[in-house]
């Protein structure tokens, strides 16, 4: 079993809705013009692109954006998206859980991202009676995002 099925063991989803007051808070801070993963009905931004119009082949490149995007199998291709996204100039913030162990970390997350923050505790996402049963972060991709200086150690 992968991390990604790992984070969806207990529900067997892969979506979940942004809780309100984190996604408010972040709004505050970054005056988002793009959500790229929603439905019609849980769009966080006017301009926002569902499953149907798939925000992994539209353009981003003039937006910020907000990304809380499906955490099944496809969770990789989003994180490789924003990164490519940041370099043709979008800021691009995401919510997506704590997995510092996999390859999409190694090699779009650690090298790339201005920012991660770890959130304290097990989000409750809005469409989730139960906090998550995994960790979550916010990850920031900005034109410029240097990444960071780390230490790996090959465990092998």
């Amino acid at each position: 079993m992968n991390n990604t099925e790992l984070a969806n063991l207990n529900t067997g989803k892969d979506d979940w809705c942004t809780p309100i007051e984190l996604y408010n808070k972040l709004n505050e801070k970054y005056k988002f013009t793009l959500d790229p993963c929603s439905t019609h009905e849980n769009a966080l931004c006017e301009k926002h692109y569902t499953k149907e119009e798939d925000g992994l082949v539209q353009d981003w490149s003039k937006d910020i954006v907000f990304c809380n995007p499906p955490y099944g199998r496809e969770l990789p291709k989003w994180v490789k998206k924003a990164y490519e996204e940041s370099q043709k100039g979008a800021t691009v913030i995401m919510l997506i859980p704590a997995r510092p162990d996999t390859q999409y970390w190694h090699n779009y997350i650690f090298p790339y991202a201005s920012n991660i923050w770890f959130i304290k505790g097990r989000l409750h996402f809005s469409n989730s009676v139960n906090a998550a049963g995994f960790p979550s972060c916010i990850i920031e991709f900005t034109p410029n995002g240097k990444g960071f200086e780390s230490i790996i150690w090959n465990n092998k």
